[in-house]
């Protein structure tokens, strides 16, 4: 699965690739971008609320959502980040719902996708982005350290995501201050928390820790807080939930 969804971002990427210039020139003249990594990093556990539709693991959650009333209700529960996922052939997503979102909310907004040319950077500035998503078992050392440095160029933050201890080492030495660990096996699609709390002995001090995936309820979620964790990343339960403020509020006050 993960092959097949990265050749689809890489059929997309020719389409950035060919619009380099254009996208490059949108993106510097946008406003400067929130601060992603300030708003994960005050007292207790932060919470990045996703906009998801659907996905491979578990297929259809909601193709009717509408982005921006499911992103401000995540935000009047105190939602500290937005994640958007815009892979459009697995999980039903697009880059409009990123725009959509971002002009709706004023907390910081994260494109969630399968990043493999730094022009799908540009691209997610120019459309508004102020994190991008660099997933280390999609990309070379040298191709992480390029979308690192394009990321800074743009003024993004980048969130490095591992799945294991191994390729947490990666992101680290490569020099990742943001770093992601998603406690969903790549290839069995399930989930486990104790890959977060394993990992969590792997991280430095000085490294913003999100915790994805798996988190669906609040003891999960103090796991997660009480690993070390700076925030963590939910998606399906909030989509699923009857009241996705009120469970936003719920996870944000565990400790």
């Amino acid at each position: 699965m993960l092959s097949k969804i990265i050749a689809s971002a890489d059929r997309r990427a020719i389409a950035t690739d060919a619009a380099i210039d254009r996208l490059r020139e949108t993106a510097l003249a946008a406003p400067p971008a929130r601060d992603f990594t300030q708003a994960l990093t005050g007292p207790g556990l932060s919470v990045i609320a996703e906009i998801k539709r659907r996905s491979p693991s578990v297929g259809d959650i909601d193709v009717d959502l509408d982005p921006v009333r499911q992103a401000l209700g995540y935000e009047a529960g105190g939602a500290d980040a937005i994640s958007v996922l815009t892979e459009p052939d697995f999980f039903g997503g697009s880059l409009d719902d990123l725009v959509a979102v971002r002009h709706a909310v004023s907390v910081p907004v994260l494109r969630k996708d399968f990043t493999r040319s730094t022009s799908q950077i540009w691209e997610a500035r120019a459309a508004g982005a102020d994190a991008v998503l660099v997933i280390v078992a999609a990309l070379s050392d040298v191709a992480i350290a390029a979308m690192l440095d394009t990321a800074a160029e743009a003024g993004l933050t980048a969130i490095v995501e591992a799945h294991t201890i191994e390729e947490l080492h990666r992101a680290i030495e490569v020099g990742a201050s943001v770093v992601g660990v998603n406690n969903r096996d790549l290839h069995t699609f399930e989930t486990d928390l104790t890959v977060a709390e394993e990992a969590a002995d792997h991280l430095h001090g000085d490294v913003v820790a999100i915790a994805e995936s798996g988190v669906s309820t609040t003891r999960g979620a103090a796991r997660m807080a009480r690993a070390g964790y700076d925030a963590i990343l939910v998606g399906e339960a909030l989509v699923r939930s009857q009241d996705p403020s009120a469970l936003v509020a719920a996870l944000k006050s565990v400790r």
